[in-house]
């Protein structure tokens, strides 16, 4: 539990080191570096998030056991019960007691810094995931919850989140081949498990470093990758590198094909359409996208090819303006080629607007845009972010900070953890984990949530504290949307808590949070000089906000031709061509720029893996919060009657109300695919 007293408290072992811009608590337990604790030889060790058994490596076995234990009674209640609301109740305590361990353990197997506990929450996840495909494919569990949704007077009766959650439940069961024979079941659950296997696998093989043997490139670009004996290795693309040799070496052998690789997808995409066919789906992006805000992939090809068509004229203006960059710079060789406009576009910003990060950083310690997070959510909601000290164990790195938000009448929300800081072997993407969701108990209390928000900082030091690029700033923006959808969601069930809803819609919170990132009005309440306490010049904030509107409708039809890619690859089958046939074909089409010969970007495209059918998501959500953003804060980015109503129309639902009403809601109409187009499309001109 909070304790009163720790509220605006450091925590101890923390000390404030820049005092000449007198930060609030939290924005000062932000800039300072963690002492280390103190040593108590007689103090509790909690374990881990105070999970008491997860004091050590083996009390994932110990948690893990204890969750099949109660998952097994639960079945046992479920399956005699008479159907009715308590159905659903029961279902949501199951999936919450799977849920709880396997959430935990998901984020500890990737970031723990100790071996020990990485493996440990390996074999949990593995353990949870056999346990919940034996439940989906458990019939009389199936059919506990089929006689309730059979019956239309007890349908009737539910409340729209009840029957929700219900119908969620039961879609889970059937895009695992619950409802075939037998013969059929297994076959489902054989496809399920090779397409987890293929999945691990295509991911794992898009982050392999490409070689090439060192004579076959100029020696004087071999110390921009790694040499390893005769071979130079690539591991990504370069493209920020100024050397247009470079860019181009690394573009043709980090995206050279790879056989095995290309198997690798071919399998998958042809093994999800087998379970989608299999399950009564015409192809796996029906399946996909069933329950989404766009519902079907015929919406989805709709919107992009209208966004395509809207961009069209844009798209080409940007082409040209990088075009005579190049040939500026480089008119021996001006031809545009895909390796040149993230180059090229970053050369533009800068000579136009002289938005060198290097000179916003010292505005934007980390502590000052934990401040301007804590000011916005103050106004906005009425809630306050507290430091609070971790109990021993109770974290698994000194430098991870505990948040505890509190809203000014209703108490305490939950807990954020905030792993912020490089370390060795931590993944370099940002992140937000749940690591419990919020629900209803039984006894009538709330199940607190508690996340954690991941990024990649650097450290302070003794005479400078974290400075953030305006980039690194807006990231912080965007996984605290996450982290206070999580919040902010006062769901009944665990099932559908903050973040669990549609893919398309889970965005929105966040990516509206970098609209506020990037207004001066809530910029100013936060961003001064680490050193003097001097606020960001305003024309500094207008000059960065402008250079992201440059080249960005280019930017914009290169995630429409990764969404149409993404579409056609999850569409109807056998393919009408190899994967690297229809890239080339797609790149024409929606992109523009040439495809280059022996390049396979398919087998790079990460994405298909946690994203399949669904990259698009990140366009739709960025027309979603851009909607919101005119209709409701434009005018006053602090206005507390819109932020209630954002709550209550948005935040509050988590995944238990259908999402487009949710919008609706917001909006006060039912938005058009013209309206999310036009949205996208007047975002990129200048303000």
């Amino acid at each position: 539990m909070l304790c009163a007293r720790r509220l605006g408290g450091l925590g101890a072992g923390l000390r404030v080191r820049w005092v000449s811009t007198s930060w609030s608590p939290v924005g000062a337990a932000f800039n300072v570096q963690p002492q280390g604790r103190r040593v108590d030889l007689f103090g509790e060790r909690r374990g881990l998030f105070g999970v008491p058994e997860l004091s050590a490596p083996e009390g994932f076995r110990v948690a893990q056991e204890k969750a099949l234990r109660k998952t097994e009674q639960l079945v046992g209640r479920v399956c005699s019960a008479p159907p009715g609301p308590q159905t659903v109740l029961i279902f949501d305590e199951l999936s919450d007691s799977l849920c709880r361990v396997a959430d935990l353990a998901d984020f500890v197997k990737i970031a723990h810094p100790e071996a020990a506990f990485r493996d440990a929450a390996e074999e949990a996840c593995r353990s949870i995931g056999a346990m919940v495909e034996t439940l989906n494919t458990n019939v009389e569990l199936y059919q506990s919850l089929q006689k309730l949704l059979a019956d239309k007077k007890l349908v009737d009766s539910l409340d729209p989140e009840t029957r929700r959650v219900a119908e969620l439940f039961m879609f889970d069961f059937e895009i695992s081949g619950i409802h075939l024979d037998r013969e059929k079941r297994k076959r489902a659950v054989d496809l399920n498990v090779k397409i987890l296997d293929l999945s691990s696998a295509f991911l794992m093989g898009t982050h392999f470093p490409s070689k090439i043997e060192k004579h076959l490139l100029p020696e004087h670009i071999w110390h921009h990758f790694e040499l390893a004996g005769g071979h130079v290795l690539v591991d990504g693309l370069r493209a920020e590198a100024p050397d247009d040799l470079v860019r181009e070496a690394a573009y043709k052998i980090f995206l050279y094909p790879n056989a095995g690789q290309l198997k690798c997808l071919e399998e998958l995409l042809s093994n999800r359409d087998l379970l989608a066919k299999l399950v009564g789906y015409s192809t796996y992006s029906h399946r996909a996208l069933q329950g989404t805000m766009a519902k079907n992939p015929e919406t989805v090809m709709q919107f992009l090819e209208k966004l395509s068509d809207k961009l069209s004229e844009r798209t080409i203006k940007d082409f040209e303006m990088i075009r005579g960059m190049k040939m500026k710079l480089n008119p021996q060789n001006s031809e545009l080629m895909p390796w040149d406009p993230p180059y090229y576009s970053g050369v533009i910003r800068a000579e136009r607007y002289n938005s060198e990060p290097s000179l916003y950083c010292p505005f934007f310690s980390l502590g000052a845009c934990m401040e301007g997070l804590n000011i916005l959510f103050n106004r906005l909601f009425g809630i306050s972010l507290y430091v609070e000290q971790p109990a021993k164990g109770e974290v698994w790195c000194e430098d991870v900070r505990k948040l505890a938000v509190v809203h000014e009448s209703e108490g305490l929300l939950g807990y954020i953890y905030c792993d912020f800081f490089q370390r060795a072997d931590k993944p370099h993407q940002d992140c937000h984990f749940t690591i419990r969701g919020g629900r209803l108990r039984e006894d009538g209390g709330y199940q607190l949530p508690v996340v954690v928000l991941m990024l990649n900082l650097p450290h302070s030091s003794k005479n400078l504290p974290t400075l953030l690029t305006p980039g690194m700033m807006e990231n912080l923006f965007h996984e605290m949307g996450h982290a206070m959808h999580s919040m902010l969601g006062r769901t009944r069930y665990q099932h559908v808590t903050g973040t669990r809803c549609p893919t398309d819609f889970a965005e929105v919170p966040s990516i509206l949070m970098e609209y506020f990132a990037n207004d001066y009005r809530v910029v100013h309440q936060f961003a001064r000089h680490y050193q003097t306490g001097q606020s960001l010049p305003r024309n500094m904030v207008s000059r960065l906000c402008e250079s992201k509107k440059v080249c960005a409708a280019a930017d914009m039809q290169l995630q429409v031709f990764y969404a149409a890619l993404d579409q056609i690859y999850h569409g109807k089958h056998p393919l009408r061509s190899s994967t690297t046939d229809i890239l080339r074909d797609t790149q024409e089409k929606f992109y523009g720029l040439p495809y280059v010969p022996n390049t396979a970007w398919q087998l790079r495209f990460s994405h298909l893996v946690g994203y399949g059918a669904k990259y698009y998501s990140y366009l739709v959500s960025r027309a979603v919060a851009s909607m919101v953003w005119r209709e409701c804060f434009l005018r006053d980015p602090f206005n507390r009657a819109a932020g209630e109503r954002y709550r209550r129309e948005m935040l509050a639902h988590g995944g238990g109300k259908e999402p487009l009403l949710m919008v609706q809601g917001m909006l006060q109409k039912c938005p058009s695919i013209d309206d999310f187009v036009n949205a996208l499309v007047s975002d990129l001109d200048m303000d």
